[in-house]
């Protein structure tokens, strides 16, 4: 599973000109899920989401969780993260988790972290969406599980 995570001071996700989600201060999430991916990596990555230390404390030190802050989280699938990139000049996606199995890997996520905190909107899982953000810092993390 590789999570790209930004900070953002605002976010939305637009789907044939329709906003599905939309957020304030926050975190943008980008999540695509490999092969092996399964519902315990997905427990153990919300955990980390949550609590990854993403935000400025009084002293301007990334020291604050999402939890912290009570920012929000947008959830955006993209499958397009996990593709082999190693060697070419085209993408190959057989290292990605099959759609089926993927999109229910991605509702279990959501709603797990919908029960986890209060503030979560979402994408569209495997919709063409545009994506608008203002990229907080910029800070960007990739994070893998």
């Amino acid at each position: 599973m590789k999570v790209l995570i930004q900070r953002v001071s605002n976010a939305k996700v637009e789907v044939g000109g329709d906003i599905k989600g939309e957020i304030k201060q926050g975190i943008l999430v980008f999540l695509g899920f490999e092969k092996t991916d399964e519902k315990p990596q997905v427990d153990k990555m919300i955990k980390r989401l949550l609590t990854y230390r993403i935000f400025a404390d009084k002293q301007g030190k990334m020291n604050l969780s999402l939890t912290d802050i009570n920012g929000g989280i947008l959830m955006v699938s993209q499958f397009t993260l996990v593709a082999d990139t190693k060697s070419g000049t085209r993408a190959g996606f057989s290292t990605a988790k099959p759609l089926a199995l993927a999109e229910d890997l991605y509702v279990y996520f959501l709603n797990q972290i919908k029960i986890a905190h209060s503030t979560v909107a979402s994408g569209i899982f495997g919709a063409d969406m545009q994506v608008s953000l203002t990229n907080d810092g910029p800070i960007t993390f990739l994070l893998e599980c």
